[in-house]
């Protein structure tokens, strides 16, 4: 009877360890990729200006001024091409000297703010515009449209530049995109990359739970030591 059981267990543990093979793979090697890579150099900190800081600015006119139609909830200075402006609501920009509504801003203005942000030297190669985004894209869940300013670098870098609030919204390079790939394989959210509650990861979490339990199983059940202790 012994022998039989273990037959089975030995059989399912077998087949379930050749078809979450892969995926116990892909979670280990992602994982000792997280645990070896700096995440400071992940988030592109080499890249960037760490020691910016925003321009001072004096003789602004009062907020209350504005010709504006909603309620000012949030108001913010931003720099660009060396002018204060306020962004209200982090949607609306306006000239912090004469009140004039900035509908959006221009590629050399993204040029400036990304020049402010990242360090000096590097070399921009061309400056294109995005309107919409996949669920994979580098720059998904951020704000559109933006500019994306490619560089002249082994790391095919970009630095992204929000239209509609100009603020610097991120950096991309290459060691970047192998943490994202990896992530995805780590999460198992092969649609979207980011949901950890996805209901691949948990079926394949309790199968994995199986699996190592068969194990204990298979151990408990064909080991000399344990049959002739229960004798």
């Amino acid at each position: 009877m012994n022998r039989k059981i273990s037959h089975k267990i030995r059989r399912a543990h077998r087949y379930l360890g050749l078809f979450l093979g892969l995926q116990f793979l892909m979670w280990t090697i992602s994982g000792l990729y997280f645990s070896w890579t700096d995440l400071d150099e992940i988030h592109g900190n080499q890249f960037k200006n760490l020691d910016y800081k925003p321009m001072a600015f004096e003789n602004l006119i009062s907020p209350s001024d504005l010709n504006h139609y909603e309620t000012i909830k949030t108001i913010e200075i931003r720099d660009i091409q060396k002018e204060p402006f306020f962004l209200i609501n982090e949607s609306y920009l306006y000239n912090a000297r004469n009140g004039k509504n900035k509908k959006t801003i221009s590629k050399e203005d993204a040029i400036y703010i990304a020049n402010n942000h990242m360090r000096s030297g590097l070399e921009i190669s061309s400056v294109e515009t995005i309107f919409e985004v996949g669920k994979h894209h580098e720059y998904r869940q951020k704000l559109l449209p933006a500019y994306v300013i490619n560089y002249s670098s082994d790391e095919n870098l970009k630095a992204y530049v929000s239209i509609e609030n100009a603020k610097f919204q991120t950096v991309r390079h290459r060691d970047w995109r192998w943490f994202d790939f990896l992530w995805m394989t780590h999460t198992m959210d092969y649609e979207g990359r980011d949901d950890f509650n996805n209901t691949i990861l948990r079926i394949f979490s309790l199968l994995g739970l199986i699996t190592v339990m068969s194990g204990f199983s298979l151990w408990f059940v064909s080991s000399p030591t344990v049959r002739k202790f229960l004798k």
